[in-house]
């Protein structure tokens, strides 16, 4: 089984392995782990076969992860189109409530006009209304609310 981001939290740091055990143990190709070495994975020395320390790929798993991360800042919504955090156009957001305490942001990108979306909580809403405009969703009316229930029937009138 492939996984498709290997976790650092399986590599055991006071051991060392070889090529084909870090391919085995992180469910990755064994040329995938050679990219790593020629892409900066530290190697015990140049000769065969090639030795990897535990510490040393558990360190270079977790810097490959967080290379990348972008956290977004109180008033920004991550645009996955994008790839990149983004104020909503015109600093307006709609909280849209999931459940008691969680719901989602969402907004307008406003360099490729697509919906964004942010998932926060109500006690974290406080420094993002600061940045933007949030409005609150109105909850959808249920059946049972409404002010006249439709008659669903057959029956003749006469």
């Amino acid at each position: 089984m492939r996984k498709r981001r290997p976790s650092h939290r399986l590599v055991k740091i006071h051991r060392s392995y070889t090529v084909e055990e870090v391919a085995r143990l992180l469910g990755a190709h064994k040329n995938t782990v050679r990219s790593w070495v020629k892409a900066g994975l530290p190697t015990c020395d140049g000769k065969r076969p090639t030795i990897i320390l535990g510490r040393e790929l558990a360190a270079y798993l977790k810097a490959r992860r967080t290379k990348n991360k972008q956290p977004c800042q109180p008033g920004e919504i991550y645009c996955v189109r994008c790839r990149a955090p983004k104020k909503p156009a015109g600093d307006m957001a709609e909280y849209q409530p999931i459940t008691a305490s969680l719901g989602n942001l969402v907004g307008i990108c406003p360099d490729c006009e697509g919906m964004i979306y942010r998932r926060t909580s109500l006690a974290k809403l406080a420094p993002i209304q600061e940045k933007l405009n949030v409005t609150f969703a109105e909850a959808e009316r249920r059946v049972n609310e409404t002010s006249s229930p439709i008659v669903n029937s057959d029956f003749n009138q006469g």
